[in-house]
C-alpha cells in the first residue's frame, strides 16, 4: 500500500502532467556505496571565523528559487522519487515537496512522513540529492536579473552570502559555473547546520548591521523571523501547479516580497533606512509601502 504522507491537500489545482523524467531505478548514494543502516557523513566542523565590521549590511540569500530558477526541475525530481520510495503518486508528492520546501529533504521527509525509519528516509534523501544533481542542477540557471542584481548589490557596499539546504560543496560549485561564486563572502550549506543556524552564525559573524534574508518559502521567512536582527525579503513563485504569492510572503514575515528581484536594491534602501525621529508632540507617520 502507498505511504500517505501528512500534509493536507493543495489549495491550488494540479496543472497538466509535468515533463515526462526517464525512469530510471533508485540509486544507491555515496562513494563507498552504503548501506540503508548506515549513518550519513559528517564533515569535520569548520575551524570558528571570527567576527569583523562590514560597510554596509549583510544580504544572505537562499539558493533553489532564489539564485536558481530550478524548482520546477527539483519538484519533478522529488515527484518522481517518492512514487518510487513510497508510493505517493507523484503529482501529489511534488505539490507536498514544493509546499515543505526551504528545509533540508531529510527533513521534510520527516515532516511528511514521520512512520518511516530514520535509515530509510536517509536512503531516500541520498537518492534524492544524486538525482537532483544529474537531472536538475545539470539544466537549471539563475533568474535573469540575478547576475546583475548580484553585481549592483556588490557596488553599492552590501556584504553578500548564501545559506542553502542544498550541500555547501555543490552550491560552490553551481555559483562557480555560472560566473556568481564571486559576489559571495561565504556559502553556508546543509552540513553546516539548517538556515536557522546559519543565520545565527551570520550574525554571530557580522554584528551590528543590517542583514536581510532573501528566499522562496514559508520556511525562509519563518528562519528570518526566529533570528533577532534579521528582515526576511520573499522571492514569490510559479511553477506548474504550485504559486506562492507575495501576500503570501507577506503573511509568513517578508517585509518584502515579489516575483522578480530587479527591485531588491531600492528595497534594501527603504528597509534598511533608520526610522526618522519624531519630534516631541508631533503625530507619528507611517512608513511609506
Amino acid at each position: 500500500m502507498p505511504t500517505r504522507s501528512r500534509l493536507p491537500p493543495s489549495r491550488t489545482a494540479l496543472p497538466e502532467a509535468p515533463p515526462p523524467l526517464v525512469d530510471l531505478p533508485l540509486p544507491v548514494v555515496g562513494p563507498t556505496a552504503p548501506g540503508e543502516d548506515d549513518p550519513p557523513a559528517v564533515r569535520p566542523p569548520r575551524p570558528p571565523v571570527a567576527p569583523r565590521q562590514v560597510e554596509r549590511g549583510v544580504v544572505v540569500f537562499d539558493l533553489d528559487g532564489t539564485i536558481l530558477d530550478d524548482m520546477g526541475l527539483v519538484s519533478v525530481v522529488a515527484g518522481d522519487v517518492l512514487e518510487k520510495a513510497v508510493g505517493t503518486p507523484s503529482a501529489e508528492g511534488r505539490i507536498h515537496y514544493l509546499a515543505t520546501t526551504g528545509m533540508p529533504f531529510e527533513a521534510q521527509l520527516a515532516q511528511l512522513y514521520p512512520d518511516i525509519p530514520p535509515a530509510r528516509r536517509q536512503a531516500i534523501a541520498r537518492t534524492f540529492h544524486q538525482r537532483k544533481v544529474a537531472e536538475a542542477y545539470a539544466r537549471a540557471k539563475p533568474f535573469p536579473e540575478v547576475p546583475k542584481l548580484l553585481k549592483r548589490l556588490a557596488h553599492d557596499r552590501w556584504t553578500l552570502v548564501v545559506s542553502t539546504g542544498a550541500e555547501g560543496e555543490m552550491a560552490d560549485l553551481l555559483l562557480e559555473r555560472e560566473g556568481l561564486r564571486f559576489w559571495f563572502e561565504e556559502v553556508l550549506g546543509s552540513a553546516d547546520g539548517t538556515k536557522r543556524e546559519h543565520l545565527t552564525e551570520y550574525r554571530r559573524r557580522f554584528p551590528d548591521v543590517p542583514m536581510f534574508l532573501v528566499g522562496d518559502s514559508r520556511f525562509d521567512m519563518e528562519a528570518a523571523a526566529s533570528v533577532a536582527g534579521v528582515v526576511a525579503i520573499g522571492r514569490a513563485s510559479r511553477v506548474p501547479g504550485w504559486t506562492l504569492t507575495p501576500k503570501d510572503l507577506r503573511q509568513w514575515g517578508a517585509a518584502w516580497a515579489g516575483y522578480a528581484l530587479g527591485e531588491l536594491p531600492e528595497a534594501l534602501e527603504e528597509l534598511g533606512r533608520p526610522p526618522p525621529v519624531r519630534r516631541r508632540g508631533a503625530p507619528a507617520r507611517g512608513r511609506r509601502g
